[in-house]
């Protein structure tokens, strides 16, 4: 497993890290999903991805006890905050940040996370309100850095424009072969100041994986069939879309490689990506995921896919 500097930090990151949306605490039952925590950590992945709002507090409250038997300083832990924790609690202000990181680190049994992350940008307060409770959180060694999910380019430069406060380290965008908008204005903006992408949703939300048939329902056990996971897939479940996806097995087979790891090898093409984000419930998806790292792909080989996917994508809105 190759690892890669996050942003301006001193952490080093595994190429791929291990997320918990939809998953564990929620989704996973706990022997599955500890059974994948370890073969992560087998795989050399250091880096575990969650947030306060999956299960609200179920996924940080699973990580906190499957984490105990791991050293603190063997794994790098990154937490969220923005979306609503019950009626009243929300949101970016100063009373939120500072109550939200107490009970993520209750929950998560420790005294500190790597990285604290905005989910996303918080229109209803104001954001030097924002920076100085994140700072706050970072001079209180709380947290060692901070990052933010799906802001706006015009956001993250306001915030790089403060002075005195806290700088951001990470960037956590939607970003795969089938979503590329990072690639417009966030990429190019967080490359020039020492902020690096962890990409969430790498596999497309399982798109990518090749294991949905254009002419057959998706199967009974997948996200696409779930009325709570699948919402936010209508987009890439076109049929055009996935006889696309499937057009792309035989490419990734000239590389050497499964479809999911074609995919993944694909996002770790760009510079700015330190890590991508993989969910799994099972060992072996982990596995295979892993297997993504540090593979050399000639550069034709995506434009291929690249042009593929752009045909089946050109009459489905992109933003």
């Amino acid at each position: 497993m190759k690892t890669r500097k996050l942003g301006s930090s001193d952490l080093e990151v595994s190429e791929i890290s291990l997320g918990s949306w939809l998953t564990y605490g929620v989704g996973v039952e706990a022997d599955k999903a500890r059974a994948c925590l370890e073969e992560a950590f087998n795989q050399g992945i250091n880096f575990i991805d969650t947030a306060n709002v999956y299960g609200r507090g179920a996924a940080e409250t699973f990580l906190g006890e499957a984490l105990a038997g791991w050293p603190r300083d063997s794994y790098v832990l990154a937490t969220k905050v923005y979306f609503p924790m019950s009626e009243s609690d929300r949101g970016l202000s100063r009373a939120q940040i500072e109550k939200q990181i107490d009970a993520s680190l209750q929950r998560l049994r420790t005294d500190y996370v790597d990285l604290y992350q905005c989910h996303r940008y918080d229109w209803d307060t104001p954001l030097e309100e924002t920076m100085e409770a994140l700072t706050r959180a970072v001079d209180s060694g709380k947290t060692r850095y901070i990052g933010f999910s799906e802001w706006p380019a015009e956001r993250i430069q306001a915030a790089l424009d403060m002075t005195g406060v806290a700088r951001f380290v990470s960037s956590q965008p939607q970003y795969s072969m089938l979503w590329r908008e990072p690639e417009d204005e966030v990429i190019p903006l967080c490359a020039a100041n020492g902020i690096s992408q962890i990409v969430w949703s790498p596999l497309g939300q399982g798109v990518l994986t090749g294991k949905y048939d254009p002419d057959r329902p998706p199967p009974g056990d997948s996200r696409a069939a779930s009325e709570s996971m699948g919402g936010w897939m209508d987009r890439l479940m076109q049929p055009g879309v996935l006889r696309a996806v499937q057009s792309l097995k035989p490419i990734a087979e000239e590389a050497g490689l499964t479809l999911p790891q074609f995919a993944l090898a694909w996002v770790l093409r760009e510079p700015n990506v330190a890590s991508a984000i993989i969910g799994a419930s099972r060992p072996e998806q982990v596995i295979e995921n892993a297997h993504a790292s540090g593979v050399i792909v000639d550069t034709q080989l995506f434009l291929k896919a690249e042009a593929i996917l752009d045909e089946a994508l050109g009459p489905v809105e992109t933003a």
